[in-house]
């Protein structure tokens, strides 16, 4: 749990080379963070019972987002550790995302490849990271299971909580 607002939590220390994508299937985007090197963390001020005065609140990601410029400067640490290229299509993306209460953390934060051939950072795991936050905002999947099936593993997350 890590609440840092704004800025990115270095929580964890990342090594060039140390990380590993696991390719689910790299031609349509189905590809993991590796769990030691990015397990996921909470944000602990948002809670169950403060979901409709945060996340389900529009425009409240904007309000924990980091600039550009500190996420920039940990992407090229996270680059590193996975050993990828600086290929435009790779996102640094939160694994539990802000909309779900996840943390600015280096421990939440991974470079995230795009599916084969993508020219921009659009990928699958947004879809169900809206999926995830709808349900959650909705109720028909409360707040603490939500970041649970993503961390674990986000393409089979929406079939884990039966949506």
């Amino acid at each position: 749990m890590v609440h840092s607002p704004g800025a990115v939590a270095l929580d964890e220390r990342l090594a060039p080379g140390q990380c590993a994508v696991g390719r689910v299937n790299a031609t349509v985007g189905d590809d993991l963070p590796d769990p030691s090197c990015t397990p996921g963390a909470i944000d602990p001020a948002v809670t169950q019972e403060n979901i409709a005065a945060t996340i389900c609140t529009p425009g409240y990601t904007a309000t924990v987002r980091p600039p550009a410029s500190a996420t920039d400067r940990f992407k090229a640490t996270a680059l590193a550790a996975y050993g990828e290229a600086g290929n435009p299509t790779i996102e640094l993306d939160h694994l539990v995302s802000l909309e779900l209460g996840g943390a600015n953390s280096a421990s939440n934060l991974w470079p995230e490849p795009n599916r084969l051939g993508a020219t921009g950072t659009a990928n699958p795991k947004d879809a169900v990271e809206d999926a995830l936050h709808q349900a959650v905002c909705d109720r028909s999947v409360r707040l603490g299971a939500a970041p649970q099936a993503i961390a674990r593993d986000w393409v089979t997350a929406l079939a884990d909580l039966g949506l």
